[in-house]
């Protein structure tokens, strides 16, 4: 594995949410640097079996040689017809670590951080046509208005659209420090960091269709899972945290849960994790990464079980204790 790809955040509290069978099928849908992987195989027996998905190139370099390991070069939001492909209908347990690599941060050709100066990619599948200086050249005025302040809560996204569409038609946007120069009014001082990843964030989860994609993974997690089965995904901000957490509360992403005749609930999903698992003071000190992590567990009921009224329980480990860092909403 690479060294420094990347750290794997609140990998103790994964392995324990997910409550690991040793001749179990599990999925990590992030693989990234391997760190999640290594540690659930540490878990599994002969008769185990982990699939890892990732589409970045990049991180087949980390692929494990084990023969209980299938590496799959695809989106997760692919997930459920590739694990048939595999002869995997059910499985036992699934590992989401959302968001951008640590590794995709430092590679200043990926375009994914503020820090380089680069072409305007953000690509996280290299195979896609869609590049953020794309959807800043082409993108009309109100859907830059509606990316910016939906997906990176941008305040004044309306006349940063405006500003953009306009110094397009002189020449087209390209680079990152042809960027800053178009929008320079626009950032506010003393605030330039944190304004630039908010804009950054918005064109990222545009160019890889991040929330849909998630969503279309959150509803084949409930598919493919086995009753009994653990759902822990990990998030780095509030556009997906929100899905994950209504989905496992509600069984959908937007309004109330549905209800039988009786009055029950009909959600795929008990929630194990009362408020969000966040990274504990130890942890904060030596991977800053963590700060904005939030980890929730879910676990599929049966069908005989899906009308019952949910159950939330503490996050526990094999034996009784509770793990995990602090909680939070």
């Amino acid at each position: 594995m690479e060294n420094n790809y990347h750290v794997p955040v609140l990998l103790q509290e994964c392995i324990d949410g997910l409550n690991i069978k040793p001749n179990g099928v599990y999925v990590d849908v992030t693989f990234g640097g391997g760190g999640h992987s290594r540690e659930i195989l540490k878990h599994l027996g002969s008769d185990g079996v982990l699939v890892a998905f990732d589409q970045d190139p990049d991180a087949q370099r980390n692929k494990i040689d084990d023969p209980r390991f299938h590496f799959v070069d695809q989106n997760f939001g692919y997930m459920k017809n590739h694990l048939r492909l595999l002869g995997f209908k059910q499985v036992d347990g699934i590992l989401a670590d959302l968001g951008v690599s640590s590794h995709q941060f430092n590679e200043p050709e990926r375009g994914f951080s503020t820090r380089f100066e680069a072409d305007l990619d953000m690509r996280m599948d290299q195979q896609r046509d869609l590049t953020a200086a794309v959807v800043l050249n082409t993108y009309t005025e109100e859907n830059l208005h509606k990316i910016f302040g939906l997906y990176g809560e941008v305040q004044n996204a309306k006349s940063l659209a405006r500003t953009i569409a306009t110094a397009r038609l002189e020449q087209p946007i390209q680079t990152l420090s042809g960027f800053k120069n178009v929008i320079a009014a626009h950032i506010p001082r003393g605030k330039e960091h944190k304004y630039m990843a908010q804009v950054f964030q918005a064109l990222r989860i545009e160019v890889n269709a991040e929330i849909e994609v998630l969503e279309r993974f959150l509803e084949q997690s409930a598919e493919v899972l086995k009753p009994g089965g653990r759902l822990v995904v990990m998030s780095y901000h509030s556009l997906e945290d929100r899905p994950v957490k209504n989905f496992l509360a509600k069984g959908k992403f937007r309004g109330e849960v549905e209800k039988d005749f009786f009055g029950n609930d009909q959600k795929p999903f008990n929630v194990i994790t009362r408020k969000a698992i966040v990274a504990d003071a130890e942890e904060l000190a030596r991977n800053s990464r963590s700060r904005s992590a939030k980890l929730r567990i879910g676990e599929r009921v049966s069908s005989l079980s899906a009308s019952l009224p949910s159950t939330s329980l503490p996050l526990t480990s094999v034996n009784g204790k509770r793990k995990g860092g602090r909680a939070s909403e």
